[in-house]
């Protein structure tokens, strides 16, 4: 494993953009890490798909995402941010979830302000926590952590059902209640993502969902309006499901993958990309 990259927290300290790509299974994990990004993004939504087959609606249990984390984590090299929902349940679930979180490897967690199941923050009928028991969750995160830059990343779904004006306030309230980054999901104009650039000293993540609610802006713009981080979530399996439809689609009209050969993968590359060399190397010296 290559050596391990600057932490996410140094990142921001140096003025550093974040850009992380989603990831959500071992494979786009590998394939991203390569890439060079300074951070990796676990996305809820790449979880439920890929390990439960189910959306984003609060499928997905602590016990499946922590093993996920710590699955990547032990892979990689680039720091990973992981969402965490609503950190699972009340605030004792959310001090148990911290510290998992960050026994696994994370680097920074993503915890959000709504009720239970919540919903995919890009999709509609999201509804939100009282702002007091919100705010206990991100004070317990920020005080069940061991490391300060174990960075809390406080997200509020306000904005769609609430109102930018709620989603602020919430954002204000989270900053100081010991959140590190704040995260208003869902603005739905540059406009509302340069007013939300205007109101806080915070780090400030940015969502880029391709086909959701939010305008897509790249890093360079992001950057310029003023947010610090920036999530792609969604890229990796929308290509990954893309790809797999051709491929498979060509398999069953032609009964063979001719059609779609050189937009396959090498197959040494996977190799390579997985580790065999490793167990080759092994078995030079252990094998018969």
């Amino acid at each position: 494993m290559a050596e391990q990259k600057r932490s996410i927290a140094q990142c921001l300290r140096d003025g550093e953009f974040v850009l992380a790509p989603g990831v959500f299974d071992l494979v786009s994990a590998r394939v991203a890490d390569q890439q060079g990004f300074n951070a990796l993004y676990m996305t809820g939504y790449g979880v439920a798909a890929s390990y439960l087959g189910r959306p984003d609606a609060g499928y997905a249990t602590y016990t499946d995402m922590v093993g996920r984390a710590a699955q990547i984590v032990e892979r990689t090299a680039t720091p990973l941010i992981a969402d965490a929902d609503t950190g699972f349940g009340g605030a004792l679930n959310v001090q148990h979830t911290v510290r998992g979180y960050e026994k696994a490897g994370v680097q920074a967690i993503q915890i959000e302000d709504q009720e239970f199941p919540k919903k995919c923050g890009h999709t509609l009928g999201r509804t939100v926590i009282p702002l007091d028991d919100a705010v206990t969750k991100i004070r317990v995160a920020a005080d069940a952590r061991d490391s300060a830059d174990f960075l809390i990343i406080a997200r509020t779904d306000s904005r769609t059902s609430l109102g930018l004006d709620e989603a602020l306030r919430r954002g204000e309230a989270f900053a100081e209640a010991g959140a590190d980054v704040i995260f208003i999901e869902s603005p739905e104009s540059v406009e509302e993502m340069e007013a939300i650039c205007n109101n806080f000293d915070q780090p400030l993540f940015a969502n880029m969902v391709e086909g959701g609610r939010t305008p897509m802006l790249s890093a360079t713009e992001l950057q310029d309006l003023g947010f610090a981080i920036a999530i792609f979530p969604a890229t990796g399996f929308l290509a990954a499901a893309r790809a797999l439809n051709d491929a498979y689609g060509a398999l069953l009209d032609d009964g063979i993958t001719t059609a779609v050969k050189d937009r396959l993968y090498p197959f040494e590359a996977m190799n390579e990309l997985m580790g065999f060399e490793e167990v080759w190397e092994f078995d030079k010296t252990y094998g018969e």
